[in-house]
């Protein structure tokens, strides 16, 4: 069901905090987004990337900010739906990065579910993909 426009905003003002949060490096911010039950998962693009929990999240951070000088996140298209206390949202984002002296903008793709506790949205599961490089246009499968 698609969000109704207070939602959205609300969902996205989550996501913008989220990128805020990453891109100036606070642990505490980013965390704070998250609900902190167990069974929060987080899906990295890379292979072992499967983030369990609060501190898997972390650990996941401290590694990205380890391997870059920089890293950002840039919102485009989105579908934003909800239904009573749980919202879903699927993004095209840009993953803005500096490693080594080198500049990159990935294309790259995000959903996420986020519940509403009391008058907040947090983050209870999130995936993070970029497209596969050797996949054509109209074309199911990587050639």
């Amino acid at each position: 069901m698609k969000a109704d426009n207070k939602t959205e905003a609300e969902v996205m003002a989550v996501l913008n905090r989220m990128s805020d949060a990453y891109a100036r490096r606070d642990m505490n911010g980013l965390l704070a987004l998250c609900v902190s039950e167990p069974d929060l998962v987080m899906y990295g693009t890379g292979a072992d990337e499967k983030r369990i929990g609060l501190a898997g999240v972390q650990a996941q951070a401290e590694r990205d900010w380890s391997q870059t000088e920089s890293a950002s996140l840039q919102f485009g298209w989105r579908s934003v739906s909800a239904a009573g206390s749980v919202a879903w949202v699927a993004t095209d984002t840009s993953f803005n990065i500096k490693a080594g002296g080198q500049e990159m903008s990935l294309p790259a793709r995000i959903t996420a579910v986020l519940e509403r506790r009391g008058d907040q949205w947090l983050i209870a599961q999130m995936h993070f993909s970029f497209p596969s490089a050797g996949q054509s246009e109209g074309e199911s499968f990587p050639t």
